[in-house]
């Protein structure tokens, strides 16, 4: 059964979309309705569903504001909406589907078809992490493993320079001048890396405390050993100082 979260600043078009979800109501269940992004939010990044249906035009932000603050964002995306221009800037998010208002019984039905073969991959391909993560662990302790494109990829600790921020993306910057692009926010990956080693120096950067070069305390900034000038944020100056 699939879980599913909606979220529309207009309560008709909520009573609308939940009934049309009715006549499919042996494979999806809607859990939770909001007309507050703001909400809408908090509950998302705390009970993740298995998709959102989710509204563009809405008041205090828009549906792409909406899906940037989303922390971690490993469910379906459906977009339902009364136009048709924002098509690139879902492709861009990666969302499942894109339907037009109002919503026609058959392109629902496909819909949820794609909904149930995201689910099936995503749960397919955590269980695959997990087990393979946890066997990493067992092997060294010196190492993550990192899903990317695909692909899983064990990543010694020591050959990681730095992770710069890009918005829902996150890069991460090795010692041999490769970079590894992933689908996850900075705060994910920095709960992913040895406490020991990394530090969240900026919002938009975690560094490996064991490969900065030097540090200029009159402007702020650590060149790490690949050169590269890195800020440190005012607020973390003094926890930075501290680990160093």
């Amino acid at each position: 059964m699939i879980k599913a979260v909606i979220v529309d600043d207009e309560p008709k078009a909520i009573q609308g979309l939940s009934w049309e979800l009715g006549n499919f109501k042996n494979e999806i269940d809607v859990i939770k309705t909001f007309t507050s992004p703001e909400e809408a939010i908090l509950y998302l990044n705390s009970t993740p569903p298995d998709c959102l249906f989710l509204d563009i035009q809405m008041p205090t932000m828009d549906g792409f504001q909406f899906l940037d603050k989303l922390i971690n964002r490993q469910f379906a995306v459906v977009i339902t909406t009364a136009y048709n221009e924002y098509g690139i800037k879902a492709i861009k998010q990666e969302v499942t589907d894109y339907l037009l208002k109002p919503i026609d019984s058959d392109d629902l039905r496909d819909t949820i078809y794609k909904i149930k073969k995201h689910k099936s991959k995503h749960n397919n391909t955590a269980q695959l992490e997990h087990a393979l993560t946890k066997f990493n662990g067992k092997l060294n302790n010196n190492r993550i493993t990192i899903n990317t494109d695909g692909k899983l990829l064990f990543v010694e600790v020591d050959d990681i320079l730095f992770v710069e921020s890009d918005g829902n993306y996150s890069t991460i910057f090795l010692m041999n001048n490769q970079k590894i692009v992933l689908t996850k926010k900075l705060k994910e990956v920095n709960a992913m890396l040895p406490e020991h080693y990394f530090f969240r120096i900026h919002n938009s950067y975690i560094v490996n405390l064991t490969k900065i070069k030097e540090y200029i305390k009159n402007d702020g900034y650590v060149i790490m050993q690949s050169n590269k000038k890195i800020p440190v944020a005012r607020q973390r100056k003094s926890d930075f100082l501290d680990r160093l």
